[in-house]
């Protein structure tokens, strides 16, 4: 028999990234479909096992072709059950049985996982972590997530919850509001939007004619991006904001490799497009805040999968439950 393929799935709230791959972690054929959330998610499924059935007929293969299927969602799951336990932009029901639909729409064995930690182990798989065992991802976007893999496992906590990088308190005292409830979240400095909140702040705290600030002028409104753009060009309201923002995340890291002493930590996500300018910051202040034996060990990096992480690391789990 020819070598089947894995279906990875990383579904998001508006669209739905699908692959095909070998069970070496070759992506053969990728694609995307919107995500319907309407009539309580009901037709997320079918949808995508109508997408992977369409996807076959046109490679001129069978449903047989494909050993498996696995995907990454959005919300903490019940891994016991096969449940996601809440997922507030895809429509679901609280404890909707997305395992035992999956396998139902697609008559494939499926495996699912959170996407934050789908992304750390397409990582760990065939991206930055280059077969790391021990690794943190850490995905830096318009919020926080994270992912924390020991000895190959996902480490998943006793309410599927594990991982929460983005919620560990950063700023103990006078922290701005996160949309979990609580203040000074990781998340409300070191996220596409916290990095936008705090040159805002300084913007409006100081009279400046830097390019941030002719920047806002022009258009009514600044990115993360443009923060780090004009960092790099030595804006000093830009630089005091990539430094704090550096500060953070090197503090949080620091804690969490003397308490892991991961191989690496993986940076992701958009706000890591920031280069060598963002990492070079975070390592410098890791640096101050991590155990000596954990520094020499423990590496930060940037993630090189981009949108194809989640994909891959769906694959990665079905192919690792086959495998049990």
């Amino acid at each position: 028999m020819a070598e089947q393929w894995i279906a990875g799935v990383d579904l998001g709230g508006t669209t739905t990234k699908i692959a095909f791959i070998t069970l070496d972690g070759e992506i053969t054929h990728k694609w995307e479909i919107p995500t319907d959330n309407s009539n309580e998610g009901q037709n997320i499924t079918r949808n995508i096992a109508n997408a992977l059935s369409e996807k076959l007929a046109e490679l001129a293969e069978t449903n047989d072709k494909l050993a498996g299927i696995g995907m990454g969602a959005p919300g903490p799951m019940d891994y016991e059950r096969g449940v996601i336990l809440n997922a507030v932009n895809l429509g679901w029901k609280d404890n909707f049985p997305l395992q035992e639909s999956l396998e139902a729409a697609t008559s494939l064995p499926a495996a699912i996982e959170n996407d934050a930690n789908c992304a750390a182990l397409g990582e760990m798989w065939k991206g930055a972590g280059n077969g790391a065992k021990d690794l943190v991802c850490v995905t830096l976007g318009t919020g926080v997530g994270g992912g924390v893999i020991a000895n190959g496992t996902i480490v998943q906590g006793i309410n599927g919850a594990a991982g929460e990088i983005g919620h560990i308190t950063a700023v103990p005292s006078g922290g701005a509001p996160c949309n979990c409830g609580r203040k000074g979240c990781l998340e409300t400095v070191a996220s596409a939007t916290g990095i936008v909140r705090l040159a805002m702040e300084e913007l409006s705290n100081h009279e400046t004619s830097g390019e941030l600030s002719t920047l806002l002028e022009v258009h009514g409104k600044i990115t993360a991006k443009d923060v780090f753009d004009t960092a790099r060009k030595g804006d000093p309201l830009a630089r005091k904001v990539l430094d704090e923002v550096s500060f953070h995340l090197g503090f949080v890291l620091g804690g969490i490799a003397n308490t892991l002493n991961p191989e690496k930590i993986v940076l992701g996500g958009g706000v890591s497009k920031a280069g060598a300018i963002l990492l070079d910051g975070v390592n410098e202040n890791f640096a101050k805040f991590t155990f000596s034996a954990v520094m020499d060990s423990t590496q930060l990096a940037l993630a090189t999968l981009g949108n194809d992480a989640g994909v891959l690391g769906a694959a990665w789990l079905i192919k690792n439950k086959l495998n049990k």
